[in-house]
């Protein structure tokens, strides 16, 4: 055993030796980058300072993007957090990884090439705090970070030894600054990963716990109901979304004046603490003199409604749903403060940390990597992108469907008879009218409609109970 693992250090040590010559010779500094991932849990695209919310305060997020490059059209494949991760460990569409809320742990055939097992066998020392929120095989976690650190939710406030309660987003920023001192002589990627701004939803009366570092913030505004959140723009939604868990989660948070600012207020403190823990991690890798060969990457894994179109919650196919925040920010790149219209996807992420730490793409990633956009290398390089939610779960409507930069189609597949939604993002972008049984697009609808079953067969078999195995089956409630 011993011969063994100094087989394997040997091996690591060679291994990273040669990627920092190859990174080296691709024109950046021999010493390869360090990766901080900061990643939110329900957050629309509109909800930093720095894409131009009126209220929401995030000036250290806004600095990455002031340095760094935001894309404006971030798109999640599956707006729900559990398939969401699963996506962004492994770079596979929900169809390909099978991986959602009730379905078996995410197979040790894709946790292998996580971007984090790939990082760690080939030399970074990887860690990881917060939510996990993905079921893995027996073991894998612990091949995929060289230190672990979970921390969920309910309650957001942990107890802590001396009798005081501390916010989990705090936790997570003291256990960030520790590892950080811990590996500041090795190159590392670390994934911080917030519970918030998700709601407690066991807690009807305050959904948004907010760290005590932002208390009193908001307090003298008064929030507009948003511009979506209109009689007529529910009216307007087929009767099965109209009677979606959307719409009863709406009432828990958003359906009065009084819920509405009680809880946007909550909600918008938990993004700034949030805010604040990001700000402490960036002044930690200055002290420690890492920040001027650190990337950091910060995004979400699904959208929110926040009260638009009447909606709470995420998981349909409206830009509300589907569009987050992204901010990459490499302090090596010379061009500062752009703005990418270029659409992005969630698994396009572990291949740009793979790109950035030169290490070897896998050919079963189905993302790409974002760093020749950055660089300013490549333009319109991802015509449209296949999204879906398979979850089974009646109270959720299943869909799948296409977006491009001009339309976004989606087909309700479970319905009888299914329906079909059409947008024209460039007439209509904040997609108020359905253009399916327009006979003006009908040859735009049956394009996008063949479009979105030839990459559905590209990532997985049609969907089916078969295909994803346990998924929906609910243990006997005891009598």
């Amino acid at each position: 055993m011993e011969s063994g693992n100094k087989v394997y250090m040997f091996t690591k040590i060679v291994l990273s030796t040669f990627i920092s010559f190859l990174v080296w010779g691709m024109g950046y500094s021999e010493k390869r980058p360090n990766i901080i991932f900061f990643l939110v849990d329900d957050i629309n695209a509109g909800f930093l300072g720095c894409a131009g919310h009126p209220v929401l305060k995030t000036p250290h997020v806004d600095a990455l993007a002031a340095e760094g490059t935001r894309f404006s059209q971030m798109l999640v494949t599956t707006s729900i957090c559990a398939a969401s991760r699963a996506s962004i460990f492994t770079s596979l569409h929900e169809r390909t990884h099978k991986y959602t809320f009730k379905t078996p742990a995410l197979s040790k055939e894709f946790t292998t090439n996580s971007y984090s097992r790939l990082l760690r066998d080939a030399g970074y020392k990887t860690g990881y705090v917060g939510k996990f929120g993905v079921g893995m095989e027996k073991g894998e976690k612990d091949k995929m970070f060289s230190e672990i650190q979970e921390i969920n939710r309910n309650p957001f406030f942990k107890k802590q030894p001396d009798g005081s309660l501390r916010h989990e987003t705090e936790l997570c920023g003291d256990w960030a600054e520790g590892f950080l001192e811990r590996s500041k002589n090795e190159p590392f990627c670390l994934a911080v990963s917030f519970n918030a701004a998700h709601a407690e939803d066991g807690d009807k009366v305050n959904h948004f716990p907010w760290p005590k570092a932002v208390d009193g913030m908001y307090d003298d505004v008064d929030i507009a109901y948003p511009d979506l959140h209109r009689e007529e723009v529910f009216e307007s939604q087929p009767e099965f979304l109209q009677k979606s868990l959307n719409r009863e989660r709406y009432f828990w948070r958003w359906d009065t004046k009084e819920k509405y600012q009680h809880n946007m207020k909550a909600y918008l403190r938990m993004i700034s603490g949030i805010d604040g823990v990001v700000g402490r991690v960036m002044s930690k890798l200055k002290s420690l003199k890492l920040d001027d060969n650190t990337i950091v990457i910060f995004t979400g894994d699904n959208g929110y409604y926040a009260a638009k179109r009447g909606f709470a919650g995420k998981w349909s196919h409206y830009e509300e749903s589907l569009k987050v925040p992204l901010v990459i920010y490499d302090p090596r790149n010379k061009t500062k403060g752009q703005v990418s219209d270029e659409i992005c996807l969630n698994i396009d992420l572990p291949a740009t940390m793979l790109n950035y730490a030169g290490v070897k793409i896998p050919a079963q990633y189905q993302g790409k990597s974002l760093v020749k956009v950055i660089e300013g290398k490549t333009s319109n390089w991802r015509k449209d992108s296949f999204h879906e939610h398979l979850m089974n779960h009646n109270p959720i409507p299943k869909w799948e469907g296409v977006r491009n930069e001009n339309f976004v189609y989606a087909n309700y597949f479970q319905q009888d008879p299914p329906f079909e939604f059409l947008h024209d993002l460039k007439k209509d972008p904040q997609q108020l009218t359905n253009l399916a049984k327009n006979p003006e697009y009908a040859k735009v609808l049956e394009k996008l409609r063949s479009r979105s079953l030839a990459l559905r067969k590209s990532y997985g078999k049609e969907y089916s109970l078969e295909n994803f195995p346990n998924v929906g089956k609910r243990k006997p409630k005891k009598k």
